[in-house]
């Protein structure tokens, strides 16, 4: 089953804007959508399947969140970490095999600037250049 997509409010619009447009871009990811008042934005691979926006007074406050992005290959695995970890993410573990998942569960974990843990993975079989 597939993810279609997740939504939720962000303290620092600018801020998360530009760390999920860096982080997400080696995985295929980039900007589908975007209000003209810049307070919120769809992106994706293809249709926007992750939708964030700003916090407003009305709104329920930044909640954090553990979601998942599928990456083609473990290479972008380790490209995702790469780009979240330079646009200021923090990590919570390197690209590596998750074997307590499954076999083929490769992945890497950041923190983004709200503190939602955020994971590409690859389940495909092991490839070369892996790290473990």
């Amino acid at each position: 089953m597939a993810l279609d997509h997740l939504g939720f409010s962000v303290s620092d619009f600018t801020k998360s804007r530009a760390f999920y447009i860096a982080a997400l871009k080696p995985i295929g990811f980039s900007v589908k959508k975007e209000t003209a008042d810049s307070l919120m934005l769809g992106a994706g691979a293809g249709e926007p399947e992750l939708w964030i926006g700003a916090a407003s007074l009305a709104g329920p406050p930044p909640g954090h969140f553990h979601f998942a992005f599928t990456a083609p290959d473990h290479a972008s695995v380790d490209a995702f970490h790469a780009a979240a970890l330079a646009a200021g993410g923090r990590d919570n573990g390197g690209p590596g095999l998750r074997p307590q998942y499954h076999a083929n569960y490769y992945a890497a974990f950041v923190i983004d600037p709200d503190g939602h843990n955020i994971e590409a993975v690859c389940h495909a079989p092991g490839q070369s250049g892996d790290q473990e």
